[in-house]
Parts: structure tokens; sequence; C-alpha cells
């Protein structure tokens, strides 16, 4: 048996590296998963902005996943900035006919700079369609309040979105990222079985945080293709993306990309 592990990501690119595709495949690399990609949208964008997208034609999004299914099975699914309605039906169901494969959903709505990449029927049409479908959800405190008509100020508030993106919308596993909020990074992770886990971390005076919420996705994506539970995948990400967020590469003249490498590196010098 091949031992080695297999990630898809289904999503939008990034010409300067920081998020999107290209950050999803760097953090497959170093969580030593074999990193695979679809193509939904060439995105002209840097650190400073979104210039323009361009969409590629559904048929052409098929043909790409076909020939990644057909030829090496994904072990996990994530989707990132699915940004049309019919890409999102084609994906469903496809999704919907690979039901031994966790499928992680990155409801990707917003830039960095707070540029919308969806409008806003086709965000509904994403918590009607890819939500329900998902293994886990990962929504930063915007994209949360999106996705339920909420507004999120508080831990509570979080919580309570939580358990509705999991009771009314369908997702098995969700976990709302508080970056945004005062104090510590804290995250609440939530599921039926499971219940309430509060993860916090350090919060990094930084304004170089593009793409923190494509790694975080991608991370877990690239515990769940080794098999490795829910939320043990979650705890894995949060740690890998406060290393990529703590020590940041000042590069960019805006919203500087993460340090996809720096978890290992961290880890490395721990251990010595």
């Amino acid at each position: 048996m091949n031992p080695i592990s297999h990630a898809l990501t289904i999503a939008g690119t990034d010409p300067t590296g920081g998020a999107g595709i290209q950050a999803d495949l760097k953090t497959f690399q170093e969580l030593h998963v074999y990193g695979m990609s679809v193509l939904t949208s060439i995105v002209a964008q840097n650190t400073m902005g979104v210039k323009d997208i361009h969409h590629l034609p559904i048929d052409f999004i098929e043909l790409q996943l076909q020939s990644v299914i057909e030829d090496i099975y994904p072990h996990a699914i994530k989707t990132g900035m699915i940004a049309q309605k019919e890409m999102m039906a084609l994906l469903a169901t496809k999704l919907r006919s690979l039901k031994d494969v966790p499928y992680i959903c990155d409801p990707v709505m917003m830039a960095k700079n707070g540029d919308a990449l969806l409008e806003k029927d086709v965000r509904s049409f994403l918590r009607d369609t890819l939500v329900p479908l998902a293994t886990i959800v990962t929504p930063n405190i915007a994209e949360a309040e999106d996705l339920i008509e909420m507004k999120i100020d508080t831990l509570e508030d979080m919580k309570k979105a939580a358990e509705r993106i999991i009771h009314e919308l369908g997702a098995h596993y969700v976990v709302i990222k508080g970056g945004s909020l005062n104090g510590e990074a804290t995250d609440v992770f939530y599921g039926k079985s499971c219940g309430f886990h509060i993860l916090d971390a350090p919060r990094t005076d930084t304004k170089h945080t593009h793409g923190t919420g494509c790694t975080f996705s991608a991370a877990i994506t690239s515990e769940l293709a080794k098999g490795v539970s829910v939320f043990d995948a979650v705890k894995k990400a949060k740690q890998f993306t406060a290393a990529a967020i703590a020590h940041s590469l000042n590069i960019g003249h805006g919203y500087g990309p993460t340090n996809h490498w720096a978890y290992r590196l961290h880890a490395s010098s721990s251990q010595n």
C-alpha cells in the first residue's frame, strides 16, 4: 500500500503566492502531504488588493477535477474561493459522489483588505450547497456573520454562531476563527458529537496575515488526509498558522504573506 497521503485544493490563484492555491500547496508540502490542485479562477491580486478575476469555464473545471480523481484519488479535499453558482453546483455533485473523502469548506468571501470576492446571491448559494456537505467549515468572523446573518462581537456570540452553522446549515464540524476580535487569537470549534472546544494562541502584532485562512484550512486538509481526527487536525492547523504569523516574512507593500516554513523550523529547533 502506498503510504503517501494526497490532498486536493479547489480554489483561485494568488500570483504573489500568499493565498489561494499557492498557499494551499505550500502548506500541503510543509505537512508532508502530496498536494494537487484544480483552478477555478485566475485572480490578479497582490498584498495590496484584488485587481481583476478571470473565471475558468465550468467544463474545464470539471475536466481538471476528473483528471485528478481518475488517476490520484485524493484523501481529503478543500475548497477556497468558488466564485460562481455554476462552479458550486458542479462541485456539490462531485463531492456527493466522493462520500469517503473528508471535505473542508473554507468559505472565502472577502480579500484581506475587505474587497468582496463573491456577490451576495453567490454567498447565499454557497451556504445552501457546499456548507451542508462539509466535514468541517472554517469561516472567520465576517464569514460566519454572513452565513447565519447575525452579528458576532463576543465569544458567546461565536458559540451561538457555531451551533447554528451545524444545526441549521448542516456541516458536521465548524471552527470559527476569532482573529478579528480583541484579546488573544481565539477560535471556537464545535461538533454535535464533541461539543465546544476553545483554541487560543498569543496574538502577534503584525499586519502580515495575507492568506491565513487559506493556510489554516489547508493545514486541516493535510491532517485529515493522513487520517487524523477532525479536532486534532484543527489543533495542528492552529499551531501551524500561529507560527506562520509569528515569524512573518515582512514582504509586500500591503498585508504581507505568512511564513509557511515557520512551523517546520520552529518544531525542528524545539527538538534540538
